[in-house]
């Protein structure tokens, strides 16, 4: 899933997760750890490694994976896409696209409680809307869903079962 903080990505992996997919999540793996608030540099390296090795084993078994990451970056996007290239799979981008004001009108709600709720002020929810790099056509396939966290208002209905897919929050697939 790609998108800014505050943008519905594991609202919208989790209904994946329900289809059968194995959704891949920063947060959850840090939650997991003991980790619950921001970790350094080093950590993020190691969690990111093995999200990695677990993606390309559930990949090559065949299994349906959502990456419920942020890919803020086209070269976040990138990378991911290079490391599934020699697998023969062209990850697809599920990018949503939510406006500031929905995601502003979220962050107030964050609490840090669980693994999906990492606290973000509004003022971070600011600035990682206007850092974010939209992913474009020509960075491969592309669905833009319009999504309110009340429901999808736009967008293709998601691969099925019977296709392997790899969901980059930019979904891939």
């Amino acid at each position: 899933m790609c998108g800014p903080g505050g943008a519905g990505k594991s609202t919208y992996a989790k209904r994946l997760e329900r289809e059968g997919w194995t959704r891949l999540s920063f947060e959850v793996e840090f939650w997991s750890r003991g980790i619950t608030t921001m970790p350094s540099t080093r950590v993020v390296a190691a969690v990111a490694a093995d999200l990695k090795a677990r993606l390309l084993r559930h990949v090559v078994a065949g299994d349906d994976v959502v990456l419920d990451f942020g890919f803020w970056f086209r070269r976040q996007r990138d990378e991911f896409r290079a490391l599934l290239a020699p697998h023969a799979i062209v990850p697809e981008t599920v990018y949503l696209a939510t406006t500031l004001e929905t995601i502003l009108s979220r962050v107030g709600d964050r609490h840090g409680r669980w693994a999906d709720d990492w606290p973000l002020t509004e003022q971070s929810a600011t600035e990682y809307f206007e850092r974010f790099e939209p992913p474009t056509p020509e960075e491969g396939p592309l669905e833009v869903v319009r999504w309110s966290g009340d429901g999808v208002t736009s967008a293709r209905r998601p691969p099925t079962r019977s296709e392997p897919a790899v969901s980059d929050a930019c979904s891939g697939r």
